[in-house]
């Protein structure tokens, strides 16, 4: 029976996502449980580093009703970038344009255990085009000022970015065991650096500094919960400044369940703009979405585009 809403679909899938899982086979059940729901269903896979995006704003551009990313956090990061470009550009603003729905493939996958929890796939697909109708949540998306990157879970400098440095040193490592070595890898070598910290005008943090994550998602790498407190569509951006006087062991597991935020070595707060500046001059080691950012010397601006992604979500009452 077709959903309620959506006519025509568009499935972008990473052939390589999560070392390989997401082939063409799953993108095929992918579109099978569509067609179920949605009259008119493409599948296009990627094929190179930011196509996902490209494939998104133009579906965006012809109409399309609703976009399913199949893979992990970086293909789904790829297609709402795509989704919001699109929408900025046009006439009516946010208001038209496609819905984002995440199929998770990858590694990580913290956007889809965000939105649908530990839901297996099917539901949430049933959940998010079926007839009795999906809740859309307009999520919150950062930008990068300095080099126009858009940002869905967040972006951060320190430990963060150098785990992800490391896990990508151990590319031959597959999945969440690279995730693990690179964590005890950076756990070994990381060091504090000098960093102020300025939320909407006013400095919250200055001194040494291990890490500061900035975004919507609560989850990191699908198992650090930085971001207890976050809401995806609050119209605000959290942010996580961990001192260098908390041990990085502890920090890690504090992580787990986000107990972190009680240290007095953190500062947890929230804003719109928000300026990360090392004073020592060196250039910030820093990622969004678990991409290394390039482009920033000293400086990061963060700011929030509130509202502007249209996302499929469990119903209120679920």
């Amino acid at each position: 029976m077709p959903g309620w809403w959506a006519r025509t679909g568009l499935v972008v899938f990473n052939p390589v996502a999560g070392a390989g899982r997401t082939d063409r086979m799953a993108a095929d059940a992918v579109v099978r449980r569509c067609e179920q729901y949605v009259t008119d269903v493409t599948v296009v896979p990627t094929e190179y580093r930011g196509h996902a995006e490209e494939l998104a704003a133009k579906a965006a551009a012809d109409g399309i009703d609703v976009v399913i990313a199949v893979g992990g956090d970086g293909t789904t990061r790829e297609s709402a970038a795509g989704l919001v470009r699109a929408s900025l550009a046009r006439p009516d603003g946010i208001t038209g344009g496609p819905a984002l729905v995440n199929i998770p493939g990858g590694t990580a996958n913290s956007v889809f255990r965000e939105i649908w929890s530990d839901r297996p796939w099917e539901q949430a697909l049933d959940a998010a085009l079926g007839t009795s109708g999906p809740r859309i949540r307009r999520v919150d998306v950062a930008r990068i000022v300095e080099t126009g990157t858009l940002a869905l879970l967040g972006t951060g400098t320190g430990v963060v970015a150098e785990v992800l440095e490391a896990a990508n040193r151990l590319g031959s490592v597959p999945g969440r065991d690279r995730y693990r070595l690179a964590v005890a890898e950076t756990v070994r070598t990381a060091a504090p650096y000098p960093l102020r910290v300025t939320v909407d005008g006013t400095v919250v943090h200055d001194g040494p500094t291990y890490l500061t994550n900035i975004g919507g998602g609560r989850y990191r790498s699908g198992q650090f919960k930085l971001m207890p407190l976050s809401v995806l569509d609050d119209g605000l951006l959290d942010i996580c400044v961990v001192s260098g006087d908390l041990p990085l062991p502890e920090l890690l597991h504090l992580t787990q369940d986000g107990s972190h935020v009680d240290r007095p070595q953190v500062v947890y707060t929230r804003g719109r703009r928000f300026v990360l500046e090392r004073t020592d001059g060196s250039s910030l080691t820093c990622e969004y979405d678990g991409e290394s950012a390039t482009g920033i010397a000293s400086r990061c601006t963060v700011e929030i585009l509130p509202g502007v992604l249209p996302v499929l979500a469990p119903s209120a009452e679920e």
